[in-house]
């Protein structure tokens, strides 16, 4: 094990940046692989009971940079979700019947499953 976590912690911000990267660019194989990359350097860094004072300022950088990847993340869910409901809402809420009257539809996600 080296004397500083420094190593570990520049290991662990580029693998943040090239996770951003990655999801960005919709290339999940190597994001995928990142993830597993950054785990492995957590699993490392859990060893350290004590960050010397001159790692503090790239130990900041790491939380910051891994804050902005999981503001993406986050924000793309909820971005996803979003769609998600909007396709499978009902299109049609109400229609007539054959008496003018107004009969709710019973059609549900209509846009969604692919039915018009």
């Amino acid at each position: 094990m080296a004397h500083s976590a420094r190593p570990h912690l520049e290991k662990l911000l580029e693998a943040i940046l090239q996770e951003r990267h990655f999801a960005k660019q919709l290339e999940l194989d190597e994001m995928k692989r990142v993830m597993q990359e950054k785990e492995d350097i957590i699993q490392i860094l859990s060893h350290f009971t004590k960050l010397d004072p001159e790692d503090y300022d790239i130990a900041k950088q790491v939380s910051r940079e891994n804050r902005r990847n999981a503001f993406l993340f986050r924000s793309t869910l909820r971005w996803i979700r979003d769609t998600m409901e909007f396709f499978g809402r009902k299109s049609v809420t109400e229609t007539y019947s054959s008496r003018a009257n107004t009969v709710s539809s019973h059609v549900n996600g209509r846009l969604l499953s692919g039915k018009v």
